[in-house]
């Protein structure tokens, strides 16, 4: 009986692996996964596992600034790996609200789509280093990690003639204190988050009303924004969601900020 049963636990986890079902099996066993635990319109308190970060060079919320600031900022962040129109649209509303952005990019985009990766840059935003390839960072050795990085930095000067931004991002957030070492030995600011939400899949998008609401409502002080630009309807609510964000007192900031002013509070 109990070799039976665990022939069939076996069975059930090789298909659970087959089907996708376990996400977390995509990034080697020793990762964590990073996460906030959302905390309504005040800021969120870091757990304590994710607190290795902050020895590497790795930001996620301006902390220099409080619930009660009377500076209220937000910084928006894009992990963009192509273009399926709604990029455009979401530079377009930049470009017109005059908002920055930092956009943490792939090569397919870069290869694929030259000319909006270069006017990303030509339109006052960030563009950085989400990896050449969204490979799990954690599952190679240094010389791998690096190769994979710098391969990127080349492949963007080249296409486009400008420089790579030294901010990088994690692949789905899965990290380990080696690889936040390798990217600080780079010459890296590593960038999480302090909010995100599920817009990742184009085939089962938010409605816009649920997606507004959900922003809304999470939206604190010092916030970085994790959104996806290739979602059809961030395309849509981002340029409601800007105004609505003024007219609640805040301003954007840019990732230079970011870092400076929470250096500031660390030294």
């Amino acid at each position: 009986m109990k070799k039976r049963r665990t022939t069939v636990l076996c069975l059930l986890l090789c298909s659970l692996l087959l089907l996708g079902a376990c996400p977390v099996s995509l990034c080697a066993s020793s990762a964590k996964h990073w996460y906030m635990p959302r905390n309504g319109q005040k800021q969120p308190i870091l757990p304590r596992e994710q607190e290795d970060i902050l020895s590497h060079n790795a930001y996620y919320m301006d902390t220099s600034v409080g619930d009660d600031s009377t500076d209220r900022v937000l910084y928006l962040t894009f992990d963009a790996g192509y273009e399926n129109g709604n990029i455009e649209r979401i530079l377009d509303t930049l470009k017109s609200e005059e908002v920055p952005a930092a956009f943490f990019i792939l090569d397919h985009l870069v290869l694929k789509n030259t000319d909006l990766v270069k006017r990303m840059k030509e339109e006052g935003h960030l563009v950085c280093n989400h990896t050449k390839n969204h490979k799990d960072m954690t599952a190679c050795d240094d010389a791998t990690m690096k190769k994979n990085l710098t391969d990127l930095e080349k492949i963007y000067e080249e296409k486009t003639g400008y420089t790579l931004d030294k901010y990088f991002r994690f692949p789905e957030g899965c990290y380990d204190e080696r690889a936040l070492a390798c990217a600080d030995a780079l010459g890296y600011r590593t960038v999480f988050w302090s909010f995100g939400y599920a817009d990742w899949d184009n085939g089962k998008q938010p409605s816009s009303a649920e997606a507004t609401r959900k922003i809304l409502k999470n939206t604190h002080n010092g916030e970085v924004l994790l959104l996806h630009p290739t979602s059809a309807t961030n395309a849509e609510i981002l340029p409601a969601l800007i105004k609505e964000w003024r007219a609640m007192g805040y301003r954007f900031g840019t990732l230079e900020e970011l870092c400076l002013a929470v250096e500031k509070t660390r030294a």
